[in-house]
């Protein structure tokens, strides 16, 4: 198998020669407990074989029994994406033979999805723009073929089937986006709203979101599909932009050669940064799907499923809009505050403190920047609020904008209260941040400062108005950080001229 020469990058204008065209097949892991069709359970990092059963294993003369939660679940990532959820949907037998997959056949759905014709809109380059969402299945998962790590394992694969029968939402899309970065948007967008639903904890590292990509190109202007290729193995966003950039370059270049793309499924090498022949795909496959008998057809009734429709927060795209609307925030600072749930109503709960808005949204940049990760503050704003509770922050940021507590002492309070979560009013008595009331204090500070620095005065009053600065920064060290800015600033433009 050969690897395509991107290192010699095509030109622009060969590149815009070709339209990419690029749809996405996303299964996402269901946050249940139980699976899909026994009570075994979901969860990750247990030790191999210990969550199964003779349901989930297939053995001769057991029967599934459908999780009810599994299919709310499934409802609500349908609804949050704007597909119709029907009334009727039916299981399906998959019939393949591999060894973690010990029935034989994965029960999915085929004829009669759970939900169709969805869309959702990303914004890619500041426009926005929608793309189609063919339907929403469920199914089971198989288990997990492991080949490293064991012992023998260089003569023998070893299979887990703790992931056998966990409860899955296949969510198909249509061929709309166009290019690596509307993919990439795509499936962050569909995260996201995922996450908000908590329908799924979206982990790509332990295998709840799962991603193939199925590209081709054709000549821009063309109307007829070009040969599709299928990407498998894309466990990251960076990996999925990465392949798809790589796949591009190479059916272009093979038509630009003369050859002809095969209809194949590859694997994206994320060692080599490149994709290689998995098995040829000429014909679908025969899957010989026929109707699951043990199984009854799915049946949600009006009222379920406006239950569910209800039950729904408010999502993202409609939460940034709020933000701006009510708060003045711009489309940048909301979609920053607005990136998980927990964060989002840590903002609301600090603004409803008393806290300004616009002033919360600059000091939860700072809280953030204290988090290593994004993760590590989603953590500590999802218990309560974590250390850093809302009255407290709400408390420094007023004082703050009314002139009580420096922004250069704040950020050693916010610091303080990250790591302990005392009160602000507290650790401001202690670190000696208590603002000074006495106008008379600044006044002979800035004097102190104006006669330490009789060149710097001289320099001011020739026209260097940047030399003030320095003026600020000393007379600031001198109060230790206690003085208002804004009555230094006054004071030091009164005694200077």
């Amino acid at each position: 198998m050969t690897k395509f020469a991107t290192e010699s990058a095509m030109s622009p204008e060969l590149l815009a020669k070709y339209e990419p065209v690029i749809g996405l097949e996303v299964h996402v892991q269901l946050l249940t407990k139980t699976k899909i069709f026994c009570g075994c359970s979901t969860r990750f990092g247990d030790p191999p074989n210990s969550n199964v059963c003779p349901v989930c294993l297939g053995l001769p003369g057991t029967l599934p029994v459908l999780n009810k939660r599994a299919v709310e679940m499934a409802m609500r990532a349908a609804l949050a994406i704007n597909c119709t959820v029907h009334e009727h949907s039916r299981f399906a037998r998959k019939n393949y033979f591999y060894p973690d997959l010990p029935k034989g056949y994965q029960i999915s759905q085929y004829e009669l999805p759970l939900a169709t014709g969805g869309w959702l809109e990303i914004e890619i380059h500041g426009e926005k723009k929608r793309i189609g969402i063919t339907r929403l299945h469920l199914e089971e998962d198989a288990g997990k073929s492991l080949h490293d790590g064991f012992p023998h394992s260089d003569e023998k694969t070893y299979v887990d089937f703790n992931r056998c029968g966990t409860p899955l939402s296949e969510i198909v899309s249509e061929p709309d986006m166009r290019t690596p970065d509307e993919a990439y948007a795509y499936l962050t967008t569909l995260r996201q709203i995922l996450l908000y639903t908590g329908v799924s904890d979206v982990n790509m590292e332990e295998g709840s979101l799962r991603c193939d990509a199925n590209v081709s190109v054709r000549l821009r202007g063309a109307t007829e599909f070009g040969t599709k290729v299928e990407v498998k193995n894309l466990n990251s966003f960076r990996f999925l932009q990465k392949a798809l950039e790589y796949e591009i370059e190479r059916h272009i270049g093979v038509l630009e050669s003369g050859g002809q793309i095969s209809q194949e499924t590859r694997l994206w090498n994320q060692n080599e940064n490149y994709t290689v022949s998995m098995r040829s795909k000429e014909k679908a496959h025969d899957y010989r799907y026929f109707p699951e008998p043990d199984l009854l057809p799915i049946h949600v009734s009006v009222e379920w499923r406006e239950e569910v429709r209800c039950s729904l927060p408010e999502l993202p795209a409609a939460k940034r809009e709020r933000f701006v609307s009510a708060y003045g925030l711009s489309q940048a600072e909301a979609a920053v505050l607005s990136d998980t749930r927990e964060i989002a109503n840590y903002f609301e709960a600090v603004v409803k403190n008393g806290a300004d808005p616009k002033q919360t949204a600059g000091w939860m940049q700072r809280l953030s920047a204290l988090a290593e990760k994004t993760a590590e503050l989603q953590m500590i704003l999802a218990d309560k609020y974590g250390k850093v509770g809302a009255a407290n922050f709400a408390e420094m940021i007023t004082l703050v904008d009314e002139g009580k507590l420096t922004a250069n002492n704040a950020r050693v309070i916010l610091g303080e209260v990250f790591q302990t979560g005392r009160p602000v009013a507290e650790l401001i008595v202690e670190k000696g941040f208590s603002p000074i009331a006495d106008s008379s204090l600044v006044e002979q500070a800035a004097k102190e400062v104006i006669e330490r620095n009789p060149d710097n005065v001289a320099k001011f009053k020739a026209g260097n108005e940047g030399v003030f600065k320095f003026f600020v920064g000393q007379v600031m060290r001198t109060t230790k950080g206690q003085a208002n800015p804004q009555a230094i600033n006054d004071v030091l433009r009164r005694l200077l001229s």
